[in-house]
């Protein structure tokens, strides 16, 4: 059976290799052939080849109704809100939402923590909007069926505020948060999505409540490195770390410790790195500077714009920066991106319905 009848393989196959990320679902749903080719590992590798994968920032986002937008109501939504998935195409300003998960018509878990793997979007913990109690629960969406399902329960109870990270193709690595006690945690774990699989990772060195996982490709062409940066431990809350500790795929462990990996004691879940494959370029916001790691050293490459004063979510790929923020409780959302090259900045258009509060993001190239 031809993939379109009519047209040599070739033709065909470059055909499907430009479908958007909208229509994978739609397109696995012809024929069997269809699913296998769209489905298959090769399939991601050719979009990407012919440039024709599609980047996206996916954010947990307060459901906004626009016409109540002017009328003091969004302020209650802020106070009161209901998060649903939003997903950006910055390239293009689309917006769009993706369908609520089965069970969660009331909103998704406040604080829950979003990362991309492959063609899914995974969320994780947080806590229940109704009753605030804390959640290990795993859900996880897929693109190519267009469809939610459950993962196995993050181990080892629920945790908040922990970091975060992904391969991009198949595994989740979660470190560091808080348990209900509010004791900060030093235990990590690595997730193999598509085989729904926990798999326990030795101890960090230190606790590390509200950190930032990366992960990127070791300058030697060696297997890929896990870096867990800042947070703080139990007795010092919200007095963050500057420190960063890396874990090591080959050997399975934590190398030494980098005191002085950021310049100040600060939040550091702005930081992003700018590759989806792990180019090791981080990006992060530092008050009312961009900043770029260069070698050692932090170096600023933009001004954050005057209409954001807080930064919620922060998306990097080549050569530009995302930053989603507010200019204060109650205010809408906008987006901005910065071209690193030039420093000019481009503002996102965002209808009313996605400027709503936004929690986290995550960023995918599928």
């Amino acid at each position: 059976m031809e993939l379109i009848s009519g047209l040599p393989e070739d033709v065909a196959r470059d055909c499907l290799n430009r479908v958007s990320y909208q229509q994978f679902a739609a397109v696995a749903s012809v024929c069997k052939k269809w699913k296998t080719e769209i489905q298959s590992p090769e399939f991601r590798r050719r979009r990407r080849a012919i440039g024709k994968t599609q980047k996206i920032v996916v954010t947990v986002q307060s459901r906004i109704e626009p016409d109540k937008c002017g009328s003091g109501l969004l302020v209650k939504s802020t106070m009161n809100p209901v998060y649903r998935l939003s997903v950006l195409e910055p390239e293009t300003g689309i917006w769009s939402e993706l369908p609520v998960p089965p069970g969660f018509d009331g909103g998704l878990p406040v604080f829950c923590q979003l990362v991309g793997v492959g063609y899914d979007v995974v969320v994780m913990g947080g806590w229940d909007p109704d009753s605030w109690k804390p959640s290990n629960s795993v859900l996880i969406y897929n693109f190519m069926s267009g469809t939610w399902r459950c993962g196995t329960d993050i181990p080892g109870g629920a945790r908040t505020f922990f970091a975060c990270a992904s391969d991009s193709d198949r595994t989740v690595y979660v470190a560091g948060g808080h348990d209900e006690e509010k004791n900060a945690l030093k235990s990590a774990y690595a997730y193999d999505v598509p085989s729904d699989v926990w798999i326990p990772m030795p101890d960090m060195a230190i606790e590390r409540d509200e950190c930032k996982a990366i992960l990127y490709h070791n300058d030697n062409g060696s297997d890929n490195s896990l870096c867990i940066i800042g947070g703080y431990c139990t007795e010092m809350q919200g007095q963050f770390e500057r420190s960063a500790e890396v874990f090591d795929f080959a050997t399975w462990k934590w190398g030494p410790m980098t005191d002085e990996f950021l310049d100040d004691a600060m939040c550091p879940r702005t930081c992003v790195n700018s590759g989806g494959d792990g180019e090791k370029r981080l990006y992060m916001c530092k008050g009312s500077d961009v900043v770029a790691l260069m070698g050692s050293t932090w170096q600023t490459v933009g001004k954050v714009p005057s209409e954001i004063r807080n930064v919620a979510c922060v998306g990097a790929w080549e050569g530009a920066v995302l930053l989603i923020g507010s200019s204060g409780m109650g205010n809408p959302y906008m987006g901005f991106v910065l071209d690193v090259k030039s420093g000019a900045w481009t503002k996102v258009l965002s209808p009313d319905s996605y400027t709503g509060h936004v929690q986290s993001g995550c960023f995918l190239e599928i």
